[in-house]
């Protein structure tokens, strides 16, 4: 068993919750009933539009409406939100970049700012409500927070990656070694991803069915520009490589591909704070409304194969158009799976990440949002 090391995080929670409670009142949206919010059927959102949360199957197929379906909902007042992500730059931040671009935001009387910053530094603003929403992953940071009192849950999903994709870890092969036995414990990991990230629960995986482990391998936490440099030249043994990198390894001889992030079930997407999962669930509602009709209508199947949107992606991402184009389409998916919280805070106490007592799914994540968008009553 692991022991969870105790946390110091009640004080700084409550000095986040005081400085909450300092916002001006002109600030705060109009108060909103607590009673169950009626949810109705929504045309274009049919059975398709729901999957069962504890079907994991590699092959689901993701929830998805009709194009253009659920339709706007204006609220009757605009709202402005302010939605934090690490990057503008990466592939599963793009429905929010075409949600921005074509107006969808605006048509649910949303104004909509993404704000780049990274996960720890938004965190903290997210749980005291300077911000509105995070386009990220329940980390560990996440929910060491959460266990420490933070008013934070996960809403929403990102993606899953296509069958074809090989982003995840790589090892150089040592002589006689094959990819189907690859012993793992004492080499050395390049990442620059850490322990406390999401990853860690596919990198786990991936390592355990090679006689590894999160704490058998040798982490080493290197630049972006620098991960495939030191799997190459023999600076670490193996390494968990992104798209598109890992095409510049793919088929050569001495490596393998060991695994990557599970199929069908996404990691991460929209994280709420106390602003939208309690003060104002309209706006909630309305920006997951409005996120899963630019996927159906933008992102619902190979949408790498229309090469004016592939062309229109590389523009809003800043992606040369032939580096959008070298990996396969990702498969967008709103929903969240039972029990990824607790897989992945099995991946954050092997890793010795993890603080406090396990936190339960019901306090991690919050499903009604999407549903109510999708007119799907739980």
């Amino acid at each position: 068993m692991h022991t969870r090391k105790a946390i110091p995080v009640l004080l700084l929670a409550g000095a986040l919750l005081a400085s909450a409670g300092c916002a001006k009142e002109d600030d705060a949206p109009p108060a909103q009933s607590s009673k169950p919010r009626a949810v109705k059927a929504v045309e274009g959102c049919g059975e398709g539009s729901w999957t069962d949360p504890a079907d994991l199957a590699e092959d689901r197929e993701p929830a998805r409406c009709e194009k253009g379906a659920p339709a706007p909902q204006k609220l009757h007042k605009e709202r402005k939100l302010v939605v934090a992500t690490g990057t503008l730059s990466a592939e599963y931040v793009a429905p929010l970049q075409v949600a921005v671009a074509k107006g969808e935001f605006k048509k649910e009387g949303l104004d909509v700012e993404l704000k780049v910053l990274p996960t720890p530094d938004a965190l903290p603003l997210l749980a005291k409500g300077d911000i509105d929403a995070q386009w990220a992953a329940p980390e560990a940071a996440v929910m060491n927070g959460i266990n420490g009192g933070f008013d934070i849950k996960w809403v929403a999903g990102n993606f899953s990656p296509d069958p074809e994709s090989r982003s995840g870890l790589w090892v150089r092969l040592k002589e006689g070694e094959t990819a189907t036995k690859v012993p793992m414990a004492g080499r050395k990991l390049g990442t620059m991803i850490g322990k406390g990230s999401v990853i860690a629960y596919p990198m786990s995986k991936a390592l355990t069915q090679h006689g590894g482990g999160l704490d058998k391998v040798d982490f080493r936490q290197l630049g972006s520009a620098d991960v495939l440099t030191a799997l190459e030249n023999g600076g670490v043994d193996s390494a968990w490589l992104l798209d598109p990198v890992w095409r510049k390894v793919d088929g050569k001889d001495g490596f393998a591909f060991l695994g990557g992030q599970p199929l069908g079930e996404p990691l991460g997407g929209a994280l709420f704070g106390p602003n939208l999962l309690t003060e104002d669930k309209d706006a909630g509602v309305a920006f997951l409304r409005a996120y899963v009709r630019t996927i159906n209508t933008y992102f619902a199947g190979d949408y790498k194969s229309d090469p004016a949107f592939v062309t229109e992606l590389s523009e809003l991402l800043k992606i040369d158009e032939a580096i959008v184009k070298s990996t396969p389409s990702l498969r967008m998916d709103w929903e969240l799976r039972k029990g990824t919280t607790d897989r992945l805070q099995d991946a954050y106490e092997e890793a010795g990440v993890a603080e406090g007592d396990r936190v339960p799914e019901d306090r991690a994540v919050d499903r009604s949002f999407y549903a109510e968008a999708v007119g799907h009553k739980l």
